[in-house]
């Protein structure tokens, strides 16, 4: 996976509060009595070092996943990809972020925008699975 940029997460990373809440739009504010503990991000995004890499997404063929332009994907490479997992690619030697499918025995890549045509795995591609999509991480700022 050489074109991809990994980041190393530092071990024992600070710990954040979590709230055992969920928060509806428009709540003022999340009161202290409500913390239900401590955890890192990296307990909530399940990262499992060294089988965890981060990617960034490039175009909108995954919008319809809730993956757009610029997010943050978290990948597992040791999990065994299944029908319907979204997954980091290589086809061809081209790499892709798709959802994984099949029609029949026929395996499919399939966009999550209808703007984008799917990807048939025909006799003679090369497709290789470097791992799956477990979450996505949006910045909300203005860019």
């Amino acid at each position: 996976m050489p074109f991809l940029n990994t980041i190393r997460l530092a071990p024992g990373g600070q710990p954040l509060p979590l709230y055992g809440f969920r928060i509806p739009a428009g709540f003022p504010s999340p009161a202290q009595d409500h913390l239900e503990r401590e955890i890192s991000l990296d307990e909530i995004l399940d990262i499992r070092a060294p089988h965890t890499y981060l990617v960034r997404a490039a175009g909108d063929s995954m919008e319809g996943a809730g993956i757009f332009d610029g997010d943050l994907m978290v990948v597992d490479r040791s999990r065994e990809a299944e029908p319907n997992d979204i997954v980091i690619a290589a086809l061809n030697n081209e790499p892709l972020v798709k959802r994984l499918t099949c029609e029949g025995r026929q395996v499919v890549l399939r966009a999550e925008n209808p703007r984008y045509a799917p990807r048939y795995i025909l006799e003679g591609d090369e497709l290789t699975i470097w791992g799956v999509v477990r979450f996505s991480v949006r910045c909300h700022e203005p860019r």
